[in-house]
Formats: C-alpha cells, sequence, structure tokens
C-alpha cells in the first residue's frame, strides 16, 4: 500500500537525481557533496556539515492535509498479471510438462469435458507434476499414468492443458492530498540557488508520481519560501512545498484464470440448468 512513507521515498528519490544528474558517484549540480534524505534534519549534523561546506536538502511532511476520495465504488485493478515459466502441452491423450518449476502456479488439465486442477508445489519437479496428475486422474481414469514428464491419459478423446501464473491486484481505498515541504539548507545563498533551481524543475516537470504498489500520486507545486535570516549562523535556506493527492491502496494476488466455467440458467426461474466446464 502506498502511504506517507512512500511519498517521502519517492520524492527523495527525484529530488537525488536532480541533485546528481550523473549518478552519486560524480559531482553534484552545485559542485559541494549534497545529502537528500526523507525527514527534518539533525541540528548537530547540520550545523557541522554546513561549515564543511556542505548542502542538505530534506523532504518532510507537513500537518496540512484533506481527503480528496472521489470514486464511486472500490475496483480492482490488475496490477502485474503474471508470467507463468511452465508449459504443458496436449497431443492426443498425452500431456508433456515443461520449462521451469516456480510458485505460484497453477496448473488445468480439461480431460473429455471436466476439469483437474492442480496448485504446483515449492518441492515440485516437472516429473512430481507429471506424477501428482496421474494419481488425480485415477478416480476417473484408472489407466492414467506417467514416464518422467509425460503423461499418459488411456480414454481421453479431448484433452485441453492450460497455465497459470498469479499476478497481483490493487485497488484505492481513499485518497488524500498532503503538503510535502523539500528544504534547502546551504552555506551560501549561491550553492543554495545552484541546488534549489534544478530540484525545483525536476519535481515541476511532471504531475505523475509513482509507487511501488503500482498506483500513482498527482504532484503538484503549491509554494515556496526563502529565508537568509540565518545568514549570520551561515545558514541559506529555500522551501519548497508541493501537494501530493495519493491513494490507499489495498494489493491482493490474482490467479490467472484457466479454468472457466459456464452456466446456462433458466431465463424465467433463474436456476441454472447446466454448467460447463471449458
Amino acid at each position: 500500500m502506498a502511504d506517507v512513507s512512500d511519498v517521502l521515498n519517492a520524492l527523495a528519490g527525484l529530488v537525488a537525481v536532480a541533485v546528481y544528474p550523473n549518478g552519486t558517484a560524480q559531482p553534484s549540480a552545485c559542485g559541494a557533496p549534497v545529502k537528500v534524505y526523507p525527514g527534518w534534519p539533525v541540528p548537530n549534523v547540520l550545523e557541522a556539515d554546513l561549515k564543511a561546506g556542505n548542502v542538505h536538502v530534506s523532504v518532510y511532511s507537513l500537518p496540512t492535509e484533506r481527503k480528496t476520495s472521489r470514486h464511486i465504488g472500490r475496483p480492482w485493478v490488475v496490477t502485474n498479471a503474471g508470467t507463468p515459466t511452465l508449459t504443458a502441452t496436449a497431443n492426443l491423450n498425452q500431456v508433456t510438462f515443461g520449462g521451469t518449476v516456480a510458485v505460484p502456479q497453477n496448473l488445468y488439465l480439461l480431460i473429455n469435458g471436466k476439469g483437474y486442477a492442480y496448485a504446483v508445489q515449492p518441492a515440485d519437479t516437472l516429473a512430481s507434476i507429471a506424477t501428482a496428475f496421474a494419481t488425480l486422474l485415477q478416480a476417473d481414469f484408472p489407466a492414467a499414468s506417467n514416464a518422467g514428464t509425460l503423461l499418459t491419459i488411456p480414454g481421453a478423446y479431448s484433452v485441453i492443458a492450460r497455465v497459470g501464473a498469479v499476478g497481483t491486484a490493487m485497488r484505492e481505498l481513499k485518497r488524500q492530498e498532503k503538503q510535502f515541504q523539500i528544504t534547502v539548507w546551504a552555506p551560501t545563498p549561491t550553492l543554495r540557488d545552484a541546488v534549489a533551481g534544478p530540484v525545483d524543475v525536476a519535481l515541476a516537470v511532471s504531475s505523475d508520481l509513482a509507487f511501488t504498489d503500482g498506483s500513482h500520486g498527482i504532484l503538484l507545486y503549491s509554494h515556496s519560501n526563502q529565508t537568509d535570516q540565518n545568514e549570520k549562523a551561515g545558514l541559506y535556506r529555500r522551501d519548497l512545498i508541493y501537494t501530493v493527492d495519493y491513494a490507499t491502496t489495498q494489493t491482493a494476488a490474482a490467479p490467472q484464470v484457466i479454468a472457466p466455467v459456464l452456466n446456462v440458467i433458466n431465463q424465467n426461474s433463474g436456476q441454472t440448468i447446466r454448467t460447463i466446464q471449458e
């Protein structure tokens, strides 16, 4: 789920890229060492770094917040469909299993119109999957057997094999708009301006803020403050205030559909007339 810490980390990442456009092993945009972090500066650390000619950029959440939920319903959205690593190839009355065993994954065989599903186990091999299916099928196909990864089903006249991975789905529970303060703390006005300028541009260039759970926030400029009141202490500061509209989300596993079922319903009574496995 996305929360305020995710927003802080995302903003700190954008700031770091603006400050170190060529990587942190290369000089910063202002030429001096710059520390970028979510949170508020530790006073004695900040004081020592300013005396050494270093710059700090802190990203801090302000108490200003309001609810902006505007959606009706909470629909699930698949953010990662998942990719199967196994294969199951049907040929006449035989199925060959291949690929790489990994969990979670599901296998499904539709034999003569009846479905058989198996959830891959962590200790499985391709051969053990075939063995599990041979055992599962013996109630309806007593002669079913496997030799290694090859499953043979005597009596089967129609065999369909499917593999399904397990992806991820996400839904928004609520949205809120919160203000964040990005502050440049510098020992000189020149260093402050050399850092604050690129940071402001980097934050303003796009209003789309992506989070690790697949949700997106809306990043908008609000206002800024600049102060030289602590000039005698060697501190020059600029505050950039941005608002972020982001969602509190819930995630869940989303298995791929490999065993669809079609119900034929009586229009008048609403009763199910027939169930068809596909």
